[in-house]
Formats: C-alpha cells, sequence, structure tokens
C-alpha cells in the first residue's frame, strides 16, 4: 500500500491557524497586530518570530504556548513547531552576531578533570542522531582537546570569502560542525597566551567562524571561571549553560562557585542543569555491576540542594576513552550503555531549552560596567 503524501504546508495555514490566538486582553488576534513574522516552511517543520512590543510583556510564554496549540490543532499534529517560535523585540535592534544560531549553550566546569570536554563532544554527537544541527566551538583556550577527540588532529579548517568577509569553515564530523585553536598551533607546543589573546582568539572563532544554520552551539570553556568566560558572555547572548561535575565533594564544591558566577546579578545566565560524569564504574565483562569509586548521587544531592535541574549521569567505562583517544566518539552508538546515557541527556538539554526559551526572554549580551 502506499504512503498517504503528508499535506503541503504554506505561509497562509500558518497565519490562518495563528488569527485564532487572541493577544491576552484584546479582541485583536496575533497576526492582526503584525506579530508573527519570518515564516519558514521546510517540509513539516515550520519556525517564526513572533514580535513584541517589550521585553518584560507577561505575555509571552503564553502567546507561544497558544501559537504552538493553534497550529497543531488547525495545521496538524505531526507539524514540528515546538521550539521553533523566536521572541523578538521591536526595540531591540543590535545586530546578533550570530544571527542564525538559535541557541548557545556553554558547557561548563567548576573543576579540570572531570570530563568536560568528553561531554561535550558527546552531547554534540547525541544532540546531532536527535536530526538537530549542532555546532561545537572549543572554547578551552589552554587544553584544546576537541580535534582529537573528533579524529581531526591533522585536518584544518579552510578559509571563505562571504560577503567581503573573511571567515573560517568549520570541521564537520558525525553531524557537528567544530573549531578549536587547536587547528591553529603547534600541537608539540604550549600555548602561553595571556588574557587579552585568549579572549581575542575566541572572539575571532565566534565572529569569523562560518557556522551557518544551528540549532544549538555548544561552546567548550575552561575549567573553573576566567576571562575567557567573560568574554563569551560579553561577546554572544548565551541561551544556558550545562555544568559538568563528578560525585567526590572537591569536585562538587567547585560547581557552588561555578554555578554562582552564572547565576550572577552581572551574568544573569540560565543554567540548564547539571550532568554527573564518572558516576560509577562499570567494567565490560560485569555489565551490571556497578562501582560508585568516588561516591554515590553526589551530583543529584547537589542539583536539588541548589535547585538545579540534574540532566543525568554518565558512567566510567573503557570506551569512553578509548572513543576520546580515536577519535570516535561513544555517542555514536546509541545503543550501547554510554550511548544511551548521552543520548538521555541530549534529550533532557534539548527540553530544558524548550523550557527555557518559553519561560525566559532571550538572555542579552553581558555589558560589565567598569569602574
Amino acid at each position: 500500500m502506499a504512503d498517504i503524501p503528508r499535506k503541503l504546508i504554506v505561509p497562509k495555514n500558518i497565519t490562518d491557524a495563528l488569527r485564532t490566538v487572541k493577544y491576552p486582553g484584546s479582541d485583536e488576534d496575533v497576526v492582526s497586530l503584525d506579530m508573527p513574522q519570518e515564516i519558514r516552511i521546510a517540509g513539516q517543520r515550520v519556525s517564526f518570530s513572533l514580535v513584541f512590543q517589550k521585553s518584560d510583556d507577561p505575555n509571552i510564554e503564553t502567546l507561544i504556548l497558544e501559537c504552538e496549540k493553534a497550529i497543531k490543532k488547525y495545521v496538524g499534529e505531526e507539524v514540528e513547531i515546538e521550539d521553533n517560535i523566536a521572541v523578538k523585540y521591536i526595540h531591540d535592534m543590535e545586530r546578533p552576531v550570530l544571527p542564525k544560531v538559535k541557541n548557545i549553550i556553554a558547557v561548563a566546569s567548576g573543576k579540570g578533570g572531570v570530563g568536560k570536554s568528553t561531554v561535550s563532544v558527546n552531547l554534540a554527537v547525541a544532540l546531532a542522531n536527535t536530526g538537530a544541527k549542532v555546532g561545537l566551538l572549543d572554547a578551552d583556550i589552554f587544553g584544546p582537546s576537541i580535534p582529537k577527540m573528533f579524529g581531526a588532529e591533522t585536518e584544518r579548517p579552510a578559509g571563505i570569502k562571504l560577503d567581503g568577509r573573511e571567515m573560517i569553515n568549520p570541521i564537520e564530523k558525525y553531524g557537528v560542525k567544530f573549531l578549536s585553536v587547536g587547528f591553529f598551533v603547534d600541537t608539540d607546543s604550549a600555548i602561553i597566551w595571556r588574557g587579552p589573546m585568549a579572549s581575542n582568539a575566541l572572539k575571532q572563532l565566534i565572529s569569523e567562524g562560518n557556522w551557518g544554520d544551528l540549532d544549538y552551539l555548544l561552546i567548550d570553556l575552561p575549567p573553573g571561571t576566567s576571562d575567557i568566560h567573560l568574554t563569551l558572555v560579553q561577546s554572544v547572548p548565551v541561551t544556558g549553560a550545562v555544568i559538568v561535575t563528578t560525585p567526590q565533594d572537591v569536585a562538587l564544591a567547585d560547581v557552588v562557585r561555578g554555578a554562582s558566577m552564572f547565576q550572577s546579578k552581572s551574568i544573569d545566565v540560565p543554567i540548564l542543569g547539571l550532568v554527573e560524569n564518572m558516576a560509577w564504574f562499570t567494567p565490560a565483562e560485569l555489565p551490571e555491576n556497578k562501582y560508585y569509586i568516588f561516591g554515590k548521587d553526589g551530583g543529584k544531592k547537589l542539583a536539588d540542594k541548589l535547585g538545579l535541574n540534574f540532566l543525568g549521569e554518565i558512567p566510567i567505562v573503557q570506551s569512553i576513552r578509548e572513543g576520546g583517544d580515536s577519535g570516535s566518539p561513544v555517542a555514536q552508538n546509541s545503543d550501547s550503555l554510554t550511548g544511551q546515557a548521552f543520548a538521555t541527556i541530549a534529550e533532557n538539554v534539548k527540553h530544558r531549552v524548550h523550557i527555557r526559551n518559553i519561560q525566559k526572554a532571550p538572555t542579552k549580551k553581558v555589558k560589565i560596567e567598569r569602574k
């Protein structure tokens, strides 16, 4: 029996559905108020911008949810609209640095040695496995390891000229576009850069990277807190941060400091949640056995204590180390123990980003006043 072709969606279908959505407290619908703009349709995927007068409009969350419901009801349940409604404001005229990137996610850790870069790489691959368009920027200026983890140490990004600007084409593997300062330095030499040099390198990789359309751009930050973190939040509006830890007390204590930086009044970047790496050890020959080498449930307990979302836990298995060393991320194999763990975390991150974008106005670039 032949497959029944899906209904062709045209912009009029979308605007007709949105005419049923009234602005709260008004008899006018969002279409008559000229709020839906930049409607784009690609198969069953629909996206558009919803333009508000003010960034503190109390009806943002309600209207996004009502628009999603209306499109599902009048256009079809199969329409991919969730998380595809961007919020814009009439008076926000600043030109974005990465206009085609929907969400910028910082991956951070309070201290080194917790497997942050391993989580960044495998989370990026797991997100790409869901069909999302994903980029990864290695901002760990002093220990760029992502080229090795992707098996791309010998590759070099090509330059391209776009609209009169010299740009850098990211390398792409496993569905992930990625750039790293490691591509531009001698791998056998130590990187000795002062703060301004490192910050300028990060700005260049962000602004001159030919990232194109992305659902998620992950930024692998150096451990701790540094000038690089401040440069990032001053250069681009960060959607949210994922914090990586291990279960032991010394790592958990540093999480508190890392979280407080993002949550500080001057930076105010939402924390999407906490990932617990090295949660337990499982030997390949005894897959049912769990050995809690660094303690048990430390990340879960800390997330509860700090009021953060717990995104998931990653066990220690030999394949993670082997995959990182050989340039073959374990998240490729979604049937493996670690592949399943990263797939779960990827789905949780997507959900938390969607909720964050509904509940909060887009993050703005940080402006830190000098005294």
